[in-house]
Parts: structure tokens; C-alpha cells; sequence
């Protein structure tokens, strides 16, 4: 779906980041969920990938949080579609991923059970809808030529504005090419405007005249990302589900505390410098403890992840990605969260 193979941020991410970890206290937590169950000595294996908010598992693993949490953790790095790949193929015990990945892999089969615990970030304009000149706003894309990748998350995000707009993919010319093909169509005027996400965004801007006609950020809570386990995990290491919740908010309050140090391990991971690392245009929201525990409580609009996993099954479903509903019943699983948030009251 969301092919995030080179992405990078800049300080709106740090801003967010602020924003989202500023009211955390800083001891880290100690909730339990359930009866002690011996520490198990396999590692946990945690997948990971380019997408900016993902990159802080290497300040987890390099700052040594992951230990002081007592996560036993091995983590693996992939290319964003791989380890959607691996961890539908029971190779992870986790991974971080967008919902729309998880639906799809829930829909096309059952092995291995995954389950949302945590809702970790959303994209806040790293995804965009960008125009070439004359076109000023999303009633000019009535007739006009449209390329996207079909059923990733960016086509899911123009029919979005489409929608907004009074206006039904049927009123556009709807192309459907890969990223790198979409910035090729867009810079050689073979179409009028694309859906693409960082950092081919950047590429796409770079034509004269080019601009963003909305983005996530117009959507904010559309293109969610989140933590999700193995439900056997869950079942029988709930002790070690609990560590990587809690070394995720304490990254976060690390990363806050110390941002020389952690652009500097994130920058040298993917190989650029901290320089480049800062001058990406992509953005994220980042997800506080509180905001976590409103997204998992039902709701009526896209704050609330049940609805927006209805919302996006339906988009899925009406594009073929996926030849049924997927069961929705048992994904989401916020006693994690819960234990992490009060365990700040204590």
C-alpha cells in the first residue's frame, strides 16, 4: 500500500514531537496487564522501515531503552513494503505499519492474527495531491488527467478531496502508475496532477509552476500508522507487548530531550546527513497517551480507529485490493495503552 521506501522529516516532526510527548513524565512505567508469565529468552522480532516516525526504534536501540524497559528485542529493518510482507508471513512478532496495510492483511488471511495496540503517528502532509499551473483548486481537476498508485493510501486520499468537493472519480481521467512512473508522467505533461508521498513529492515540486493542492494535513487523521503485534504475542508474552508501548513513549521523551543525538542516529542509518535529514518536507503527527486512548474508544469520524477502519475496508474493498471484509472484531487491543497512561497518574 504505502510504499515508504526513502522518507525523511524535518523540524515540524520535532515540533509534533514535542507537542505529543511534552505533558509525559519522564520515570518510565511499569504497568502490568496480566499474571506474571516467565521472561521469555527469544527476542522479540520488531520490524521497522524509512517512514520518519519509525526511525526512533534506532534511538530506542541505540540509547539502550529497549533494555531499560527489559525488552528482550531484535530489530529488523526492511524497505516499507517487505515488511508488511514478512509480517504477514509470521517472520515479525511486530511491526509498525499503516492501518490501511493491516486491514489488507487481515483481509487476505488469518496467519498470523495481527492486533493494533498502539497508535503511534499520523501523516500531517507527507502525502499530497500536487498540481501542475491553472489549477487553483479541486473543482479544476473536473476532466483533468490524474495519476496515482490505485488503492494506496495517496488514491484513498484524492478521492478524500474528491469527495470534499462534490465531485466522484468518475469526473476525473484516472491514471494508474507506480510512484516513480507517477513523477515521470507529471514532469513530462502526460497528466495534470498526481497523488504521490515523500519524498517524490519533492521530486513532483521541483517541476515550474507545480504546487500542493491539499495534503494529509487538510486530512489529518486519514493516514494513521501504528504498533502491531502477533496476537500470540499478546497471548503469551503480554509482558513484553507492554515493553515496546512503553519504550515508545520513552524514545519519545529521549528524542525531545536529546534531538542532537538522535537526528544524528537516525541521519547516519539511512546514510545522509543530519543537514539532509532536516530538510525533507515531510511531516507527522505524533500521538500522546491521551489521544491514544480516544482513538480506540468508538466513534463516529476518523479520530476514532474503528470507524476509520471501516471507512478505509470500504475503500479497499470498492478497488478490489481486497475480495472481502475483514473482520474487525478483534484488531484493535488497548489494555496496553491503558496500563501506559495510568501508570503516569500513579
Amino acid at each position: 500500500m504505502k510504499l515508504r521506501t526513502i522518507v525523511c522529516l524535518i523540524a515540524v516532526f520535532w515540533v509534533s514531537l514535542m507537542v505529543a510527548v511534552s505533558c509525559t513524565p519522564s520515570p518510565r512505567p511499569t504497568a502490568n496487564t496480566s499474571p506474571a508469565t516467565p521472561h521469555s529468552t527469544t527476542p522479540i522480532r520488531l520490524g521497522f522501515s524509512n517512514w520518519p516516525s519509525f526511525l526512533s526504534w534506532q534511538v530506542a536501540e541505540e540509547s539502550e531503552i529497549f533494555a531499560k524497559n527489559n525488552g528482550d528485542v531484535d530489530l529488523k529493518f526492511y524497505d516499507y513494503e517487505k515488511s508488511i510482507q514478512v509480517m504477514a508471513q509470521g517472520q515479525l512478532d511486530a511491526n509498525l505499519q499503516t492501518l490501511s496495510d493491516t486491514l489488507t492483511s487481515i483481509a487476505n488471511s488469518s496467519q498470523p492474527e495481527q492486533v493494533i495496540v498502539l497508535l503511534t503517528d499520523a501523516s500531517y502532509g507527507g502525502d499530497a495531491i500536487i498540481v501542475r499551473k491553472g489549477i487553483n483548486n479541486i473543482g479544476d481537476l473536473k476532466g483533468k488527467k490524474v495519476a496515482t498508485q490505485l488503492g494506496a493510501i495517496d488514491h484513498f486520499l484524492l478521492l478524500l478531496g474528491l469527495k470534499k468537493a462534490g465531485l466522484k472519480e468518475t469526473d476525473i481521467q484516472l491514471k494508474n502508475l507506480d510512484q516513480r512512473a507517477t513523477v515521470a508522467a507529471f514532469v513530462e505533461g502526460q497528466v495534470d496532477a498526481v497523488g504521490l508521498y515523500l519524498p517524490y513529492t519533492k521530486e513532483a515540486l521541483k517541476l515550474p509552476g507545480s504546487k500542493v493542492l491539499f495534503s494529509s494535513k487538510d486530512f489529518p487523521t486519514a493516514i494513521p500508522s501504528h504498533l502491531v503485534v502477533d496476537r500470540k504475542l499478546i497471548e503469551e508474552r503480554p509482558q513484553d507487548v507492554q515493553s515496546l508501548v512503553n519504550t515508545w513513549f520513552d524514545t519519545l521523551d529521549f528524542i525531545r530531550n536529546n534531538p542532537e543525538i538522535s537526528y544524528k542516529i537516525m541521519a547516519d542509518y539511512i546514510g545522509v546527513s543530519v543537514k539532509e535529514f532536516k530538510e525533507y518536507e515531510g511531516e507527522i503527527k505524533f500521538f500522546s497517551p491521551a489521544e491514544n486512548l480516544k482513538a480506540f474508544k468508538p466513534g463516529s469520524d476518523m479520530t476514532a480507529l474503528s470507524y476509520a477502519a471501516q471507512e478505509i475496508s470500504k475503500f479497499l474493498l470498492d478497488n478490489g485490493i481486497i475480495k472481502k471484509q475483514p473482520d474487525l472484531s478483534r484488531l484493535f487491543d488497548d489494555r496496553f495503552i491503558k496500563a501506559y497512561a495510568a501508570s503516569l497518574k500513579g
